[in-house]
């Protein structure tokens, strides 16, 4: 087949392509610029593109950098700028996959080609004419979760040629070939900030603005904030609070007020419930003739484990999700993504709505 192949510099894309290539397929290597690239750099993206060259030259394939700098800039920016703005959780990876890699990168370049293949660790199955996305072999890198908003069409048009191997055959593989990036560290956070800081990167675009820190159980002030975006649900970290460990439980949006809990047990950081809403099925509601709860799995972050629980629809496009265990941080604005019962297939995500962050 004449593929695509999504690659960023990094050891699992490169792999994804020695693999391509054993199995005789026809490849056209891709790399996505999108970052700022202004000299103060949100994104520096000239070691990732020589490394990608490398890669290009080691297997004699045909590389082009395309640029969708202002398409990600127009739509997941804003987006994750807008929901930050909200005292909500963004998560830009999830939308990035489907509105830039699979989204515009598709319309103008992917079409063209039989498949698109990228070095995400997912897959695919094929159960009567109707495609799934699947969970990778290595429950521990899976990221099905980051792919749960793609459509069908989308979805139908991808390939992921490392769901069936593990991390380390991955790492194996990269040394046995003499991959140029076999010991590159995997890249972590966001994907447009590149080095850059979050807390950076939102002051720079929101501000700052002194708010009370208060203890949710007493009312009482322990100290300031520089805005509630710069804090999330379940957050632990940089409270600057003493006596802790302290968690985030809450924010009012309107009065700049950022709630806090005492303790790793405080049952103020756990909840069992997670309600959604714009639920999006990737292939399908499978239950679609039910009007019973049903028994799935979940992640309500990127996670290795897959936390079992039963699905409700309230009508609409609005679900509730009663997990099993307690669930720790349930952040407004992140999405839980669904999977059935043995965590094999990913059926898709809703955006977590709750009662802790207050408009």
């Amino acid at each position: 087949m004449k593929i695509a192949a999504l690659i960023s510099g990094g050891v699992d894309s490169a792999v994804a392509v020695h693999r391509l290539l054993e199995q005789g397929h026809d490849l056209h290597l891709f790399y996505i610029r999108i970052g700022l690239d202004t000299g103060e750099g949100d994104c520096s993206a000239e070691e990732d593109i020589e490394m990608c060259s490398y890669i290009a030259a080691k297997y004699k394939l045909p590389f082009d950098v395309v640029s969708l700098h202002e398409e990600y800039w127009e739509n997941v920016m804003e987006y994750a700028l807008r929901t930050v703005r909200q005292g909500l959780t963004p998560n830009p990876d999830i939308m990035c996959n489907k509105m830039i890699k699979f989204g515009y990168f598709e319309q103008r370049w992917g079409h063209e080609f039989d498949k698109t293949a990228t070095g995400h660790y997912a897959s695919t199955k094929i159960i009567g004419d109707t495609t799934y996305l699947a969970t990778a072999v290595d429950p521990v890198k899976d990221q099905t979760d980051f792919l749960a908003r793609i459509d069908y069409s989308q979805l139908c048009h991808l390939m992921f040629p490392l769901g069936d191997i593990p991390k380390a055959e991955v790492r194996e593989i990269a040394i046995r070939t003499q991959m140029p990036n076999a010991y590159r560290k995997d890249s972590q956070g966001i994907c447009f900030l590149g080095k850059i800081n979050y807390n950076d990167f939102i002051r720079r675009h929101l501000g700052e603005k002194k708010g009370a820190i208060i203890e949710l159980e007493t009312g009482k002030k322990l100290g300031e904030h520089k805005g509630f975006w710069f804090h999330t649900i379940g957050q632990r970290k940089g409270l600057g609070l003493s006596g802790g460990p302290w968690y985030v439980v809450k924010k009012n949006v309107q009065d700049n007020v950022v709630y806090v809990s005492n303790g790793y047990g405080t049952e103020k950081q756990y909840g069992n419930s997670l309600h959604l809403d714009e639920m999006h099925f990737i292939s399908g509601n499978p239950w679609v003739d039910s009007c019973q709860s049903v028994d799935i799995t979940f992640k309500n972050r990127h996670m290795p484990d897959f936390l079992p629980g039963k699905l409700t629809h309230l009508g609409n496009s609005e679900y509730v999700i009663e997990s099993a265990n307690k669930v720790q941080g349930i952040a407004p604005g992140q999405f839980a993504v669904i999977y059935d019962k043995d965590s094999k297939l990913c059926y898709g995500s809703g955006i977590i709505t709750g009662q802790n962050v207050v408009l």
